[in-house]
């Protein structure tokens, strides 16, 4: 590890006694200045165990799937990993079909030879961290200005990242940490042959799907599992039959102990995005425009989607994962805002600022330093709420809206190969290339649900978007040649367009033409909608640099105004730990919620006519006789998910819950809807990781599924009862006795 900086060094080791136990998503690399904390809460582990880049150690076996879309752990010393079941619901749902329908049956690999691949899919371990934020800096001039500094910034990050991968199979990237105050250098290795190993059905795995997500108490046993392949010589390799499976350096041994009040709890994973820093003009943004945009639009958009699955198997199979993939932060976006308005962040943001301003203002040095912070964040948003609310409308009713749109864009290459003279093999490979990529579209398309999403989202567009904001198809094509009748121009989309039928994009694809491609309509819309995504940009990029350089000073100087404080850089995809304990919470005025819930649960919430609660026989079955084996508790009951305090986001989704021991006791998969303000202020009394218990998917594995090929692959580890120590029966002073008479 190099020398941190001395100012951060100084900031943590000052603070490393008075941290809070549940806040903070800490950077692996200098977790040494918390081993304390952790230490009084009841770790077992030493730093060197936690993070180590000469041995093995826990990071080994903590990978990052999809470059941070998600976290999963290795739990055997055959490459399996354990991740979330949403983690995983994309490439269940890619390997579904109508007579496999592994959604709503689950999947299970009985030997390798039956597990699925998934191109595409990646997994990455960090091999190191390096702090460099004095060779980055160090290039920037102190009168730079911002755009200068981006660019001399990323310059000298190409160099250190070339450097470091160098004559290596590594990746990396230097990563920007409180807000461009510091940089550090992430290396990686990242394998590109996972596959689907186990899954159970969405019964079990979505158990309570829209309804309960965000929400406790839960009862979703939310995991599904991969496996990592590598080449013959070890190393990442595309899929080929002859890989075999990795060999890491560790992996999680699994605590069949079960959890109790108040035990020692940490996660390490890949936490996508926090704003912890965002100021009180942001979060009026967030909360009048992002968050009821988002939640207004994908409501309509998933209400159409629903209805036609609701219908139709095959419809419902093709449009699960981006159903689930829209509703999930449609969900956030409301109770997001509900907890932002009770919780009154924006009253905290406020009274944050303002003393901040009072410390700044205390001297001429602060006032030239840290003065024109919060002013240039003001100006920034202000002069970006307009084209940033219609850039969001954009992409949510028509680049994610209709479907056809952006696939048709996505032709933009072959369109560039068709007008190049003399350009025969570049048309083979553009034409070669995008016939696998129709392929993968068509599969999970459906031209009449697409129909009726398209009309919804482009009246939703042009009604609530100043036109001034319009892609130039709307202006040009729509409101001059179809008079503004939006039916009638999606009707000729859908009828003429050879983007939404397969055989007309196949029949195409043997006579690719220049000519037919600009006429069509799908093709212009596309080109057009990304068109005007890149002006806003234009319209955006001088304020965007006031906003940067603004949130870099602003950070600078809560850093060195309250060096006392525990500061966390936000999340960034980057590996963090969060550390705290098993708890319960009290989410409202006599209303209690215990830390952890059980099978009776799943029993007591099944609805056999609503799709999200039903309940599978043999699930039934497995209650009824009480057959937990090992995973049960000696009462005879069978836990299913529980509740820490620990610090997570999205990206954390499959992290590995882990004990004092540094054994694996559950996966985390949620936060709780009374907090969902978390990612902006951490609410310390009520924020709340759900996490599926270890037991539950052990128990689901081995009897449920039957898959003891999995199980015996796997190091369960249980602790020794501890003997009963005999007590002498003291005497009782009789006074006492009459007391309790």
């Amino acid at each position: 590890m190099r020398k941190l900086s001395a100012f951060l060094l100084g900031v943590i080791m000052s603070v490393s006694y008075l941290v809070k136990a549940d806040e903070g998503m800490w950077l692996p690399i200098l977790i040494n200045q918390n081993m304390g904390t952790m230490t009084e809460l009841g770790l077992k582990l030493t730093a060197d165990d936690l993070y180590n880049i000469n041995q093995p150690s826990l990071k080994d076996a903590i990978v990052a799937l999809d470059h941070g879309s998600c976290t999963a752990e290795l739990i055997s010393a055959e490459g399996l990993l354990l991740t979330n079941h949403h983690c995983g619901y994309g490439e269940i749902q890619s390997h579904s079909t109508v007579e496999h329908d592994y959604l709503t049956d689950g999947f299970w690999a009985m030997s390798k030879d039956q597990e699925l691949s998934n191109p595409g899919k990646t997994a990455s371990f960090l091999i190191r961290v390096d702090e460099v934020t004095k060779r980055v800096l160090d290039v920037v001039p102190a009168d730079a200005d911002q755009a200068t500094r981006n660019h001399l910034i990323d310059s000298v990050s190409r160099v250190i990242v070339d450097e470091a991968t160098k004559d290596s199979h590594y990746n990396a990237s230097v990563e920007s940490m409180f807000k461009g105050n510091f940089y550090y250098l992430f290396i990686y290795e990242t394998f590109r042959d996972i596959r689907l190993v186990g899954a159970p059905p969405e019964s079990i795995g979505k158990f309570g799907s829209d309804t309960d997500n965000w929400m406790w108490p839960r009862h979703t046993g939310d995991f599904s599992m991969f496996r990592i392949y590598a080449g013959l010589d070890g190393k990442p390799a595309d899929y080929a039959e002859e890989n075999v499976p990795h060999k890491p350096k560790h992996h999680l041994p699994i605590s069949l102990d079960g959890v109790k009040m108040g035990d020692f709890a940490f996660i390490m994973g890949y936490p996508g995005r926090t704003q912890r820093y965002m100021t009180s003009f942001e979060l009026k943004y967030t909360m009048d425009y992002e968050n009821p945009n988002r939640a207004d639009i994908r409501g309509l958009k998933q209400g159409i989607w629903k209805q036609d699955m609701n219908k139709d198997a095959a419809v419902r199979i093709k449009y699960s994962s981006k159903h689930a993939r829209s509703a999930n932060y449609w969900k956030y976006s409301i109770e997001q805002n509900k907890a932002l308005k009770k919780l009154d962040v924006m009253g905290q943001k406020k009274q944050l600022e303002k003393d901040f301003m009072t410390w700044v203002n205390v001297n001429d040095a602060r006032k030239a330093k840290y003065g024109k912070a919060l002013a240039l964040i003001e100006e920034a948003v202000n002069e970006t709420n307009d084209p940033n609310s219609a850039r969001q409308y954009l992409l949510e009713t028509q680049l994610m809206g209709g479907e056809s749109f952006l696939f048709a864009y996505r032709a933009s290459g072959l369109m560039a190969a068709l007008a190049t003279p003399d350009s025969t093999d570049l048309i083979k490979r553009n034409t070669e290339r995008f016939k696998e990529r129709a392929t993968e579209f068509f599969k999970d398309y459906n031209a009449p649900t697409d129909k009726k999403a398209t009309v919804a989202l482009l009246k939703k567009y042009m009604a609530d978007v100043d036109a001034k904001y319009y892609p130039s198809y709307i202006n040009d094509l729509l409101l001059k040649k179809y008079k503004g009748n939006v039916d009638k121009f999606v009707n000729d989309v859908f009828k003429k367009s050879i983007f939404v039928n397969e055989a007309k994009f196949n029949a195409f694809l043997e006579k690719p033409s220049a000519k037919v491609l600009g006429k069509d309509l799908a093709f212009m819309a596309g080109t057009s909608i990304i068109n005007q995504l890149r002006q806003f940009g234009g319209m955006t990029g001088a304020a965007d640099l006031k906003m940067e350089e603004g949130m870099r000073l602003f950070v600078a100087g809560l850093l060195e105004w309250k060096p006392e404080k525990a500061y966390a850089p936000d999340a960034n995809s980057t590996m963090r730990l969060t550390y705290g304990t098993v708890g319960d919470y009290y989410p409202a005025d006599a209303v209690h919620y215990s830390h952890f819930t059980t099978m009776a649960g799943i029993m007591e919430k099944e609805d056999a006519d609503v799709r999200e609660f039903n309940v599978k026989p043999k699930l039934k079955e497995i209650y009824k006789n009480k057959d937990y084996g090992q995973y049960g508790n000696p009462d005879g009951t069978m836990n299913v998910c529980f509740t820490t305090n620990n610090d997570i986001t999205g990206g954390n989704s499959g992290s590995p819950v882990i004990n004092a021991k540094g054994e694996l006791i559950g996966a985390a998969f949620d936060g709780n809807s009374e907090a969902m303000s978390g990612d902006i202020a951490f609410e310390n009394n009520m924020q709340k990781c759900i996490n599926v218990d270890i037991r539950y998917v052990l128990l689901i594995i081995d009897k449920y599924a039957g898959a003891t090929n999995l199980i015996n692959e796997m190091t369960l580890v249980k602790s020794e009862p501890k003997p009963e120590t005999p007590v002498e029966e003291a005497a009782v002073p009789v006074e006492e006795l009459e007391k309790a008479e």
